[in-house]
């Protein structure tokens, strides 16, 4: 099957709460995520009425505007707009995890091409 993405997401275990409308918020948990979207699983099935909604992944110390580009049971894909809703305030350590997560997974990425695995 040919990848759509235009960016390769990462694996992780994040928790997320997504606000459905002004007046529901659910907690979720992000599977796979790129500079351009994530996988979502939410705890049950989830109906949602509108095409977007606002994510925000304490871990990354963000908020997400996204537009939800499939919905499978409790799963849900979504890929986010050019904006970004907040920055929450991050702590000098937790910028230079972020910053080890990221070059771990550029470095994974270098040794799975390496030895074939990519």
């Amino acid at each position: 099957m040919m990848e759509r993405r235009e960016s390769p997401r990462d694996k992780v275990v994040y928790g997320g709460v997504a606000e459905i409308d002004e007046r529901t918020t659910r907690d979720c948990v992000v599977r796979d995520i790129s500079e351009n979207g994530a996988n979502l699983e939410f705890k049950d099935a989830i109906r949602l009425s509108k095409e977007q909604i606002s994510l925000t992944i304490a871990r990354k110390g963000r908020s997400f505007l996204a537009k939800i580009v499939w919905l499978r049971n409790n799963f849900v894909g979504v890929a986010f707009s050019g904006e970004t809703l907040s920055e929450l305030p991050v702590s000098d350590l937790e910028e230079r995890l972020r910053k080890s997560e990221q070059k771990k997974r550029k470095l994974q990425r270098q040794i799975n091409e390496l030895i074939g695995g990519g």
